[in-house]
């Protein structure tokens, strides 16, 4: 696996020896996998503490939920979910606080307010000012691939080539980002597993991540608690426990580092933890 070493202000990533964890923090009401349960505030600060008490390399803020058919929130509501809990979360760890945003607003403020890194799932297409937003504070960013938008994109998505498509995508999301005065070796690719995909087109894209190691950047995958795990799981008629889901999780997370994923983003950390160590082990063996 290739490496990389992205230092930024007070922070630090080497990517490659092993993998990072990116732990999920969602402060909506309505996100697919655990939507509500860290709204209120000070529920989601004890909640990323934990995660990097548990091994949380990374801890994701987000404040509007992106699963699919999902309703969009206005730029002051968003800031006002992300912005208080970024404010004092800076005060409790020292891991970067990543805010998975599309709004340049909200992304201001809260790299303003100590956020890290932004994770935006247009790749910087959403908002036309995104792009200055990044080259300006100079912070790593996520450029994720979707085909249409969230309340759209499961609507019959389709690909001749999806790995091929996606990559295109990701080169020439790399070039408009560099375009824009973003530094090369402050980008991360994500294929966006379950962003305008079938089941079929996110196994086929795991199955040949590797390919997206000539982008020549670092990959992240979040695969966690998604849809297409759930639905083979549940062939057959069987209603899949939130357990199986976890335990699917583990095995796409185990699928991400065997095809050179950098940076996991999941749930579970605690599980993930221990993931990663056996994988890491597995992939750096002689």
């Amino acid at each position: 696996m290739t490496s990389f070493d992205i230092s930024w202000k007070n922070h630090h990533l080497t990517l490659g020896h092993r993998t990072c964890i990116m732990g999920i923090l969602n402060v909506t009401p309505d996100s697919f996998s655990d939507g509500g349960k860290f709204f209120n505030a000070q529920h989601a600060i004890n909640r990323a503490r934990q995660m990097v008490e548990e091994g949380a390399d990374i801890i994701d803020i987000g404040g509007e939920s992106s699963r699919p058919n999902a309703k969009s929130v206005s730029v002051e509501e968003e800031i006002r979910r992300v912005v208080p809990v970024v404010k004092e979360l800076v005060k409790h760890i020292n891991v970067p606080i990543s805010v998975d945003t599309v709004k340049s607003e909200v992304a201001r403020l809260a790299l303003e307010a100590g956020a890290a890194i932004i994770n935006d799932i247009t790749a910087l297409t959403g908002d036309p000012e995104m792009a200055k937003v990044v080259a300006d504070f100079d912070v790593p960013v996520v450029l994720m691939h979707m085909k249409g938008a969230p309340s759209t994109m499961q609507a019959n998505p389709s690909y001749e080539d999806p790995v091929g498509e996606v990559t295109a995508y990701l080169i020439e999301s790399i070039k408009n980002a560099e375009a824009a005065g973003i530094a090369r070796e402050k980008i991360i690719v994500d294929p966006g597993i379950g962003f305008g995909k079938t089941v079929g087109h996110n196994y086929t894209l795991m199955k040949h991540l590797k390919n997206l190691e000539g982008l020549g950047v670092p990959i992240l995958m979040g695969t966690s608690r998604k849809s297409f795990i759930r639905k083979i799981l549940e062939e057959g008629g069987h209603a899949a426990t939130l357990e199986e889901l976890e335990l699917g999780t583990q095995a796409t997370v185990s699928a991400s580092i065997l095809g050179g994923a950098h940076i996991v983003r999941v749930h579970d950390v605690k599980s993930t933890a221990t993931t990663v160590r056996i994988m890491d082990a597995i992939v750096t063996a002689r």
